[in-house]
């Protein structure tokens, strides 16, 4: 059972609500072979955020992905309120298909407190008007069982704009999306923003991030291993975790710096920061994905 293509990340972030603490959320039919990870992230926190009162944002939350999920069924979330403290609360929840856990999330919230501050400065980037507002050519279309093709399923509801990073030797390095190519420093920058205007609701806006947080986060740590002798590398995300520093508006620009510091015992490890075009850092991530050899 699917629903019609939503029209924007509002539609994808409404959950039905079918109980007290349990949501159903839906793929669509144009979607890729497996529902995308920020999909469910973002899904997940917001059933979360929807037992929570609205005086406590989220402040950070960690994640496991446990199986493939199927964009052809909903997905239902069951929020298990775990603790309502003076100060925090916590969240879990557990996304089902098929009577099987595909996804697993832990969020806690906070009244808001002021205290000390302190942040990383934003590196330079050329700003979102100066990139291109295509894709490039070399991205691959994902198929639809038709035989048809479509561009990438993200492109409905994120502007996306990809910008240069700097190579260990001081070089310009224009932005990749192949895995086939020359090794490439383990950096990547991009712009993003979500289309259209979304509600005042914060909620909306740190969900409207977490699902864009999953875009290339994790093929960072393919970029050195690129190669032009036909082996491949398969990606699959194991764990996700986000901190929300500041609010933000995820319908304005935002530049997400990503890295990756470390690979080893075939899975890699990549980080990013993400900032407001003023400057402010407002979120920082840390994926962790399984790195699988092809010859």
């Amino acid at each position: 059972m699917t629903r019609a293509e939503a029209d924007s990340l509002v539609e994808v972030l409404d959950l039905d609500r079918i109980e007290t603490n349990i949501f159903r959320g839906w793929s669509w039919h144009t979607a890729p072979t497996r529902v995308f990870g920020g999909h469910v992230a973002a899904q997940a926190l917001i059933a979360a955020g929807r037992t929570v009162a609205p005086d406590r944002p989220v402040h950070s939350l960690h994640a496991y992905f446990l199986l493939p999920g199927d964009p052809s069924s909903p997905i239902i979330y069951d929020v298990d309120l775990i603790r309502d403290g003076r100060s925090f609360t916590t969240r879990r929840v557990v996304a089902i298909q098929h009577g099987r856990a595909i996804f697993h999330l832990s969020a806690s919230f906070q009244r808001v407190t002021d205290g000390p501050e302190h942040q990383s400065p934003v590196p330079p980037s050329p700003p979102p008007e100066e990139l291109p507002a295509s894709l490039p050519e070399e991205l691959p279309e994902w198929s639809l069982p038709n035989g048809g093709s479509i561009e990438p399923f993200f492109s409905r509801y994120l502007d996306v704009r990809l910008a240069p990073t700097e190579g260990a030797d001081g070089s310009v390095q224009q932005p990749v999306w192949s895995s086939h190519g020359e090794p490439h420093s383990p950096h990547q920058r991009m712009w993003f923003r979500a289309r259209g205007t979304l509600p005042a609701d914060p909620l909306y806006h740190v969900c409207a991030v977490t699902y864009a947080s999953d875009l290339r986060l994790i093929t960072t740590t393919l970029l050195p291993h690129r190669s032009t002798d036909g082996r491949t590398i398969s990606l699959a995300s194991l764990d996700h975790a986000m901190w929300f520093h500041r609010p933000f508006r995820a319908d304005e620009w935002l530049l997400y710096i990503q890295d990756s510091p470390s690979a080893a015992g075939s899975r890699g490890f990549a980080r990013g920061e993400i900032y407001t075009a003023d400057g402010r850092l407002v979120v920082s991530v840390a994926q962790e994905g399984l790195m699988r050899v092809h010859s």
